[in-house]
């Protein structure tokens, strides 16, 4: 038995784990944005025009905590680290 709850990081390594097309549609519309010649953009843009696209498009049903936004952020960047500098990172509080 556990004496704490999973940290947030757990609990968006689950999320990730359990949904991997969000993150193939933050990369898609990350992409989209640098080939339109965007330097600097937010990863809140990204999460919510995913909300958008999904509720829309689909009949899938999923909640993305915004915690995450700044984790799929940084996880763009640890696989395309040439775009470094495209968003503005704060320390985490808590993972």
């Amino acid at each position: 038995m556990r004496l704490f709850d999973i940290t947030n990081m757990e609990r968006f390594n689950n999320f990730h784990r359990d949904n991997p097309s969000i993150y193939r549609y933050f990369k898609q519309y990350a992409l989209g944005l640098i080939g339109k010649g965007h330097s600097r953009i937010s990863s809140k843009l990204i999460i919510e025009r995913i909300r958008y696209e999904v509720m829309i498009e689909t009949t899938e049903v999923f909640k993305i905590n915004n915690n995450y936004t700044a984790l799929y952020a940084r996880l763009f960047i640890r696989d395309y680290p040439q775009y470094y500098n495209l968003f503005e990172f704060r320390q985490l509080r808590t993972i």
